[in-house]
């Protein structure tokens, strides 16, 4: 007898393209799976002027809704870029049931017409925008380049380049607008799932700018007592991509940051060894903080809680709070 499994997603191109390689993966994995696509217009896609902070962050801009319909019983799970589900934070009755394999963590910047890289780095940005929504984007923008200016950039990725292209000013809640942007710092792996890679004019090494916990992996998320769907979905797991999920989250949890929190955590894993480097930024990106370990591969949460308590023991818990909105 055919099994029906409904996942919910956002309706971005990048977000169907992920769900799209989910369902393909299920459906060779599990003999007679029937998979359904639902589509969510979240409140972060919704609306792309304000900042995410008013819509409960990143958790509840672009995954709230998708979650409640999971716990209601309406999906049998949901699809989730990792980087966007809150790490500080539990979500009772819920459970990722399955991540893939991980996509290129890296960020990459996307230049406009007439823009180089050598020309950001000689004017050590003076005279430029870069847009991005992302606060750790941000920081590390402005270590790299101290004079530039960065602009709150909204939108989809596929979005977000055809704004950089036609010099559109991106809106702001109170009417006004800022840019146009002269550049965007972007996930690598988000422009290559919507066919943009060749717009990458450089691609940032994690010295100059760590990833964000869980970029580049997909989660699939499921109700914990959903037993048929965790073991459907366990058959697409990823266990390497996953031990990496639950090191650098566990950072998160420890820190109990923010979306206003520029924290960034990167793991690799070599034979039965994990090594995590995790950093907090100051706004500014003129303080950084940063603390790694190595560890058993097989006990990524200890290893995740050993670097997050090396950072609060180096005072990253001041600057956490300095970014707090008030």
């Amino acid at each position: 007898m055919a099994t029906r499994l409904k996942i919910g997603t956002r309706k971005s191109a990048m977000a169907l393209a992920q769900t799209d390689e989910i369902a393909r993966r299920l459906t060779a994995a599990v003999p007679g799976l029937d998979v359904e696509i639902v589509k969510f217009d979240t409140t972060g896609d919704l609306d792309q002027t304000s900042k995410l902070l008013p819509h409960g962050g990143k958790g509840g801009a672009f995954v709230a809704q998708i979650r409640a319909a999971v716990l209601s019983g309406e999906l049998q799970a949901a699809m989730h870029s990792l980087k966007d589900m809150p790490g500080n934070e539990d979500t009772p009755g819920l459970v990722i049931g399955a991540t893939l394999s991980r996509d290129p963590p890296s960020d990459a910047l996307v230049l406009r017409d007439g823009v180089t890289l050598e020309a950001l780095r000689q004017s050590r940005g003076r005279g430029f925008k870069i847009g991005t929504n992302a606060v750790r984007r941000a920081a590390y923008a402005r270590r790299l380049f101290p004079e530039v200016e960065v602009i709150h950039f909204r939108g989809a990725a596929d979005t977000r380049v055809r704004k950089l292209d036609n010099g559109e000013k991106q809106r702001l809640p109170d009417g006004g607008a800022v840019g146009p942007a002269d550049a965007l710092i972007m996930a690598r792996s988000g422009l290559d799932r919507v066919g943009l890679s060749s717009r990458i004019a450089h691609e940032f090494t994690a010295a100059e700018m760590l990833p964000a916990a869980g970029q580049g992996i997909v989660a699939v998320e499921c109700a914990a007592r959903d037993w048929q769907t965790r073991q459907i979905l366990s058959s697409i797991d990823d266990p390497l991509a996953h031990a990496s999920a639950d090191a650098e989250r566990e950072v998160l949890w420890v820190l109990n940051g923010h979306c206003n929190s520029p924290v960034a955590g990167f793991s690799t894993i070599s034979g039965d060894q994990m090594s995590l480097t995790a950093s907090v930024l100051d706004l500014s990106g003129n303080t950084i903080i940063e603390a790694s370990c190595t560890g058993p591969a097989n006990r990524p949460r200890e290893l995740g809680r050993a670097v997050g308590l090396d950072l609060l023991v180096k005072g990253a818990a001041e600057i956490i709070e300095r970014s707090r909105p008030r």
